[in-house]
């Protein structure tokens, strides 16, 4: 009964994270508001398919973000403090990616406790549920994730 019980306990912890990911807006309310992201980013795959915005290149392409290195999408050009905060070890998540949008230089210069640090991206989502709505829907269009091998 104790492995039993202490097996039940290790699965649980184990599954903590997952549910820790899970994400809090709404991806139909966030395709609705990617249209405002779409003039700057794209969210095209990994065969160039391109699953929301027209194809704009202003801004990274949006596919797969959550959980990948800031400044970190092949063959755009970002600005250094999105490189420098990439290079620290840094990965988008849910909350970050909703501070980020709401302040892109404000997240930056707490981020990198850097006063001078900037971002590039000028346009702002101020309201946090239009930002949870968009992560929302960005992590509708990312790749499924793998199976877990046995």
């Amino acid at each position: 009964m104790l492995k039993l019980a202490t097996f039940a306990l290790t699965g649980a912890l184990l599954a903590a994270p997952a549910f820790a990911q899970e994400v809090i807006g709404n991806a139909e309310a966030g395709a609705k508001v990617f249209a405002k992201c779409q003039t700057c980013h794209t969210v095209a795959n990994e065969a160039g398919e391109v699953l929301a915005g027209k194809g704009a290149k202003t801004g990274p392409n949006l596919y797969g973000i959550a959980g990948r290195k800031a400044g970190s999408y092949p063959e755009f050009k970002y600005g250094a403090s999105l490189v420098a905060l990439g290079e620290s070890g840094f990965v988008w998540d849910e909350a970050s990616f909703v501070e980020y949008v709401n302040d892109p230089s404000k997240f930056l210069k707490a981020k990198l406790n850097d006063p001078k640090a900037k971002g590039n991206m000028s346009f702002k989502l101020p309201k946090e549920e239009d930002a949870q709505n968009v992560w929302a829907y960005l992590v509708s269009l990312a790749p499924a994730a793998a199976p877990a091998s046995n």
